[in-house]
């Protein structure tokens, strides 16, 4: 195919020029165009849609500020405690870097929490945006795995302490276990071998996986288009230039939009690095401005605010839970085994009972708590096979639903709540039930979703101008 050079106006300006020129060689333009101001998003988008767009903001600080703390943060287990005061006390402006960094951190888990919660409730994950929910997840682990990897780097008591809790949970895993905690930390207890594992995980692997799918998922969002509250295809009614009666071009249009919602956003980060950093020890634990100490054990041991909920479960995940936990996994399957159509889809179902029903009487709660853990984690991959209900968006459901949602969302919070507080009997109870609900909400879908009477949903999305 032959080269030809992009044509411009003999009266065209420097720039003018040079656009072309670059054109020629880099679609620059026809992406722009794609992506931006030819792209049509649903012109009844609301407030629950700017948290995208937030999320790809706030990996653009953590990447910024994060290059600017490598430059003096070393990773050695004798001096990465010293070289982050030394970032707070003797680098210019080095404490709002690492103030940005943490509470970065702490506000992508917001973001990204309420980008999710927007998806579930308006059906974001169903046909044709599996692949899109698919990535987002992918997105999340990997935050959840950076997150991690980056905690144990400041080498503080927390930090120390939190990594030993969590990697030792690995040793739980029946053959692979030990090999497994062993190859995580480099070394027979955590030390010098683990920080420099976990910083090169946390400053280039990850980084370059997760930057990765975030292209992924907004060139698979852009293949198929943004849905909506209404859960109505835009793509259905064209006009005769052939783009969507109910679009709009994202650009200028949802791109301001979008601008003046980050002003609000970086005012209140602006406001929690300033003046709240520590965020009442949520976003930074006063015992992590204590040196990791391998010979003494701080009181109370909890992940960092966003992983809570999901520790929750692996603490409620006691010998005396796993019966109920079993009866209720057995409940569970057996209402798919009298829904299966096929014999063969029955006898796996039963046979998973019967292989859970081994499991829990040779295999210990560590175990089982590790797999709660991740399960609850992995079985939001496949929520786009698991909600039956006929229409998309909550909108057009039943109400019982939305008390579904609602009390799914309470139990969530509770989880991450519990999480930080010391054990008792009282609080392993309620996480116990919340434990159940939130496996529940996801195994039980392909029931629920599909009962109660369902509203019509119109063919052209609901919208009145501001």
């Amino acid at each position: 195919m032959a080269f030809h050079e992009k044509e411009v106006p003999a009266n065209a300006s420097a720039g003018e020029k040079v656009l072309a020129w670059v054109d020629s060689r880099l679609p620059v333009t026809e992406a722009f165009k794609r992506h931006m101001s030819e792209y049509y998003a649903p012109k009844n988008l609301n407030f629950f849609y700017i948290f995208g767009a937030l999320a790809i903001v706030v990996l653009a600080i953590q990447i910024t500020t994060g290059i600017f703390l490598v430059m003096n943060y070393k990773p050695d287990a004798a001096k990465a405690f010293e070289s982050v005061e030394y970032i707070m006390r003797e680098v210019p402006w080095g404490w709002v870097i690492r103030y940005m960094h943490s509470t970065g951190a702490s506000m992508f888990f917001v973001v990204v929490y309420m980008h999710m919660f927007r998806g579930l409730i308006y059906g974001s994950y169903r046909k044709p945006r599996e692949l899109i929910w698919i990535f987002g997840c992918a997105i999340f682990l990997c935050l959840m795995g950076e997150a991690f990897f980056g905690y144990l780097l400041p080498w503080g008591q927390m930090s120390y302490w939190g990594a030993q809790v969590i990697v030792n949970l690995f040793s739980a895993i029946p053959l692979i276990g030990p090999d497994l905690s062993l190859w995580l930390r480099g070394d027979y207890v955590v030390g010098d071998a683990t920080l420099n594992r976990f910083f090169a995980f946390h400053v280039v692997a990850i980084p370059l996986v997760l930057i990765g799918l975030v292209a992924a998922h907004i060139l698979a969002l852009h293949e198929v288009g943004s849905n909506n509250p209404d859960g109505v295809e835009i793509k259905n009614t064209l006009d005769a230039q052939g783009h969507p009666v109910d679009g709009i071009p994202f650009h200028p249009f949802y791109s301001v939009h979008d601008v003046m919602y980050l002003g609000g956003f970086l005012m209140i980060f602006a406001l929690i690095v300033f003046f709240a950093p520590e965020m009442g020890g949520y976003f930074l634990e006063a015992n992590n401005f204590i040196p990791a100490n391998p010979l003494q054990t701080p009181p109370h041991i909890a992940p960092v605010w966003y992983f809570t909920p999901f520790y929750s479960m692996l603490r409620a995940t006691t010998s005396n839970f796993l019966l109920p936990l079993w009866i209720f996994l057995a409940v569970i399957l057996l209402m798919f085994a009298k829904m299966a159509k096929t014999w063969k889809t029955k006898g796996i179902c039963l046979l998973i009972l019967v292989v859970l029903a081994v499991g829990f009487k040779f295999l210990d709660a560590k175990f089982w708590g590790v797999v709660i853990m991740g399960g609850s984690v992995v079985i939001m991959f496949f929520l786009p096979w698991l909600d039956h209900s006929p229409v998309k968006s909550i909108r057009y459901r039943p109400q019982f639903h939305k008390y579904i949602y609602g009390i799914f969302v309470v139990s969530f919070v509770i989880l991450g709540y519990l999480g930080i507080q010391p054990p008792s009997p009282t609080y392993e109870k309620i996480s116990q039930v919340c434990t159940i609900y939130y496996l529940g909400f996801f195994l039980g879908m392909p029931f629920w979703s599909k009962l109660g009477k369902f509203k019509p949903v119109p063919s052209r999305v609901t919208f009145e101008a501001h």
